[in-house]
């Protein structure tokens, strides 16, 4: 018998009727001289410190070094403690059974470091030596399965990726756990939450929102003027910028006076091709939903992911936006089988047959899995995200396999007076890959302009001036799409030239796990959504004020270790030498951690507004009276809104906080409210038309 094992039971239930394991039984399947099995994702994970013996935050105990590191199953929060997860515990007492009863093994996990690393804590836990072969398949479909189960590969090929995601789980626990005790211990109030990632990926939100908050934005004045020439309207724009706006007003007045014409001094066309976009990856996905269709990293994983499962797309936790030669002679059949898709059928219409454009094909640069594929498997029944992001992977890959858009450039500069305008055109020649969708520039706030033919000397009339007011622009905030491309290319915030180098094609996290760091700085409090921007909590920038300065904030360092797990992924480098680094890098991190002297002056010394003789206790979730009798309490999270330590300090000195704007009811409503307190310090909401009830 030969035992199967599955990431998710949706993906077992597939693989069991291609193997015609038909038979149901609880937690697995069977027949045809398989059980086929399954986990629930991480089934077994590193322990805690209280594995160890270590409770509470012990800075004696610090700097936590586990050796060697022990692996437990799951745990799920009971009360204020945590206890193994029994749904975790009935499943592996299933799949050790049929380890046992089986001959050897065959891991069908995602093909990819967590899934390497799903099946392998498991294997280890479970101290089973069966010999044990890897299914590694792009896509869900039944002829990628098949094909699979035919190049089955030696499940020692993959040590290196297993290594890798052993590194980066016991580089995470290393850091998370001695910098977030270290940190908090320093603190004395309440839980600092740090990690190898997250608190790097912080610290670039941090960043961009105080240059934009701290950028003072000038105002200058540009002279904008308006000609016709072969019944072609056009617009030239000042090269100076004034200042004042009396001196542009001034310039525009001896213009006018001064015969009102503009005389061509250069004509410059220059002939521009763009290839198309190649095919998605993750990230490439990500930003791409986030700016068009303001899904989160998270929700756009989710939604691939559950497509990937129904078999409509590949394997989408990729990292590369290519496919090998073998994959190349499938790609007409994906494209004819769009054409039964009547949101793509325009579309393929546009597809230039026996002329596809072959940029996307490349064996080096595929990584664990090929770019973005749709499969020949078309949805008819999907939800609007779906469909919409479905879409966005087919119409990519009708656009990739397209000709390169040839623009025509036309740079002119003229003069009025003695001051230099410019003017700018572009004219299409061949549409290409951009008639896919019809839009022929990535940004539409630009538009382009039609110039007529122009030469030097020419003379053209101004129809009309005007002074255009501008105002330089601060840093943008960053949007979660703005925000994958920083993680995406942490290397290029380098100043240091032979460190950029080193680190041009590599960033923070991975793109399977992008997604789940973001998310994680949402969970903590960190940051938050300002319409489509990512801007810090004050908790945010309280932990940003913090770490700036110590190593743990730096993305440089963290983009480096990206870049030694993939060496030992692929067999360059020695898995206990980067966990020896890891170990060295946790114990000073968790030393200057500890001698971080956080002020406490900075929160208020407020009385408890109830017994007035204590002073409370302010923490990120609560503030409360630290007498046991009194026990008054006021949570910092009313409906979905954090309340600020301004607040708190007017509810308790003014008994009424300013108007908290954006909460929501149980309904799911939004609502704008104060919160007061009355005669009995009990908390309720008073609307600004005196409506208050108790909360």
């Amino acid at each position: 018998m030969k035992t199967i094992i599955a990431e998710k039971p949706s993906v077992a239930r597939e693989i069991a009727g291609l193997v015609g394991a038909s038979e149901k039984k609880d937690g697995y399947l069977t027949g045809n001289g398989y059980f086929v099995t399954w986990a629930f994702g991480h089934l077994i994970g590193l322990g805690m410190p209280e594995d160890y013996g270590i409770s509470g935050f012990d800075k004696t105990a610090l700097p936590i070094l586990p050796n060697p590191f022990l692996l437990t199953v799951r745990k799920v929060k009971k009360n204020k403690s945590y206890a193994a997860d029994t749904g975790a515990l009935k499943q592996l007492k299933v799949i050790e059974q049929l380890f046992n009863r089986s001959n050897s093994i065959i891991v069908a996990t995602d093909a990819g470091r967590e899934g390497e690393l799903i099946f392998r804590y498991i294997y280890e836990y479970l101290k089973c030596n069966k010999p044990f072969e890897r299914l590694w398949i792009s896509s869900l479909t039944e002829k990628a399965i098949k094909q699979g189960f035919h190049t089955l590969k030696d499940g020692k090929e993959f040590d290196g990726l297993y290594q890798a995601a052993q590194g980066r789980s016991r580089a995470d626990w290393l850091v998370g756990i001695n910098a977030t005790q270290a940190l908090s211990i320093a603190a004395g109030n309440g839980i600092y939450s740090l990690g190898r990632v997250q608190t790097p990926t912080l610290a670039l939100i941090c960043k961009r929102y105080l240059e934009n908050k701290s950028f003072s934005v000038k105002k200058y004045w540009q002279i904008q003027l308006s000609h016709t020439k072969e019944f072609t309207d056009f617009k030239s724009l000042s090269k100076n910028r004034w200042e004042d706006k009396k001196l542009a007003e001034d310039t525009l007045k001896s213009i006018e006076r001064n015969g009102n014409t503009a005389t061509v001094t250069s004509v410059e066309i220059k002939t521009a091709t763009e290839q198309p976009p190649l095919l998605f990856d993750l990230t490439g996905l990500q930003k791409e939903a986030n700016k068009k269709l303001n899904l989160s990293a998270e929700e756009t994983l989710n939604i691939a992911q559950s497509l990937y499962e129904k078999k409509f797309i590949t394997y989408p936790r990729t990292g590369s936006k290519y496919i090998p030669e073998d994959v190349w002679a499938e790609i007409p059949n994906l494209v004819r089988a769009l054409q039964d898709r009547e949101t793509c059928k325009q579309a393929v219409s546009k597809i230039k047959w026996g002329r596809f454009n072959k940029r996307i094909v490349n064996d080096l640069r595929v990584t664990d899995h090929h770019g973005l594929l749709i499969t020949d498997k078309i949805p008819s029944a999907l939800n609007a995200k779906e469909n919409s992001v479905y879409d966005m992977i087919a119409f990519r890959l009708l656009e990739a396999l397209s000709q390169a858009c040839i623009k025509e450039i036309t740079d002119v500069s003229l003069q009025a007076l003695h001051y230099d305008f410019t003017a700018k055109g572009c004219k299409v020649i061949e549409v290409g890959w951009r008639s896919i969708k019809g839009s022929f520039s990535d940004d539409d706030t630009e538009p382009v302009q039609d110039l007529p033919e122009l030469k030097k000397g020419d003379e053209l009339k101004i129809k009309e001036a005007s002074v255009l007011e501008k105002k330089t622009k601060p840093p943008v905030l960053y949007t979660e799409a703005g925000l994958l491309s920083a993680m995406e290319t942490a290397g290029k915030e380098i100043e240091n030239e032979d460190e950029r180098k080193a680190l041009q094609n590599i960033g923070i996290g991975t793109p399977a796990t992008r997604a789940a760091i973001i998310e994680t700085l949402f969970t903590r409090n960190y940051i938050q959504r300002e319409k489509k921007s990512l801007i810090p909590t004050e908790k945010g920038l309280q932990v940003y004020e913090l770490v700036k300065d110590h190593k743990i904030a730096d993305v440089a360092m963290t983009a480096e270790w990206e870049l030694a797990l993939q060496k030992i992924e692929n067999n360059e480098a020695d898995a206990k030498g980067f966990q020896k680094e890891m170990e060295t890098y946790a114990s000073s991190i968790t030393n200057e951690l500890l001698q971080t002297s956080i002020a406490q002056n900075n929160l208020p010394k407020l009385a408890c507004p109830k017994c007035k003789s204590q002073q409370l206790i302010i923490r990120d979730k609560i503030v409360k009276c630290p007498n046991e009798v009194c026990n008054w309490v006021q949570f910092r999270n009313v409906c979905g809104v954090q309340i600020g330590i301004t607040d708190i300090e007017s509810l308790i000195n003014k008994r009424k906080t300013t108007l908290i704007k954006g909460m929501k009811s149980k309904a799911g409503k939004k609502f704008d409210a104060y919160i007061v307190l009355n005669d009995k310090a009990e908390s309720s909401f008073e609307f600004a038309k005196n409506k208050s009830y108790k909360k």
